[in-house]
């Protein structure tokens, strides 16, 4: 279900997803409004779960987390045991930043980042020794072309 959202709302959102450390003095003159209604604003859209929470987005090859995989899953495995389990571990492991459950031949896609292939195939390891996996494809980003956070709003 949808918050019920205005024009104001929608602008602070738009201001915090852009730079979330800004001040309410800045944000409140930017939306056309006072410090205070904003702050009842973002409480109010706390509380709602509309933002969940405020984080800082780091840069993955900074890091030295330079490879991008993305793991398509194929499972003959439906039960909710096994499903509890694959969730479970997906969860454990840091080096998955998204997982989905897809409709059509491919049961999950993940987004795993990790320094190199040889850290991958650690990961693989690990999850095929977790769970059984009918069949995994590992596809390597060559490029990150486009990368956004920010909802469209």
């Amino acid at each position: 279900m949808s918050a019920r959202l205005d024009e104001i709302d929608r602008k602070i959102l738009a201001e915090l997803q852009e730079d979330a450390e800004q001040s309410l003095d800045e944000i409140a003159r930017k939306v056309g409004s006072s410090k205070t209604p904003v702050w009842n604003r973002i409480r109010r859209m706390k509380e709602a779960g509309v933002i969940r929470r405020q984080t800082a987005i780091l840069d993955p090859e900074s890091l030295g987390l330079e490879a991008c995989f993305f793991v398509l899953i194929r499972t003959s495995e439906h039960e909710a045991d096994w499903q509890r389990r694959f969730l479970e571990t997906l969860r454990a492991r840091p080096e998955v930043l998204e997982a989905h459950r897809l409709a059509g031949d491919i049961d999950y896609i993940l987004k795993v980042r990790v320094k190199n292939a040889r850290a991958y195939d650690t990961f693989y390891q690990a999850l095929i020794s977790q769970v059984k996996i009918h069949n995994v494809t590992a596809l390597l980003s060559m490029e990150e072309i486009k990368s956004e956070t920010a909802l469209p709003l």
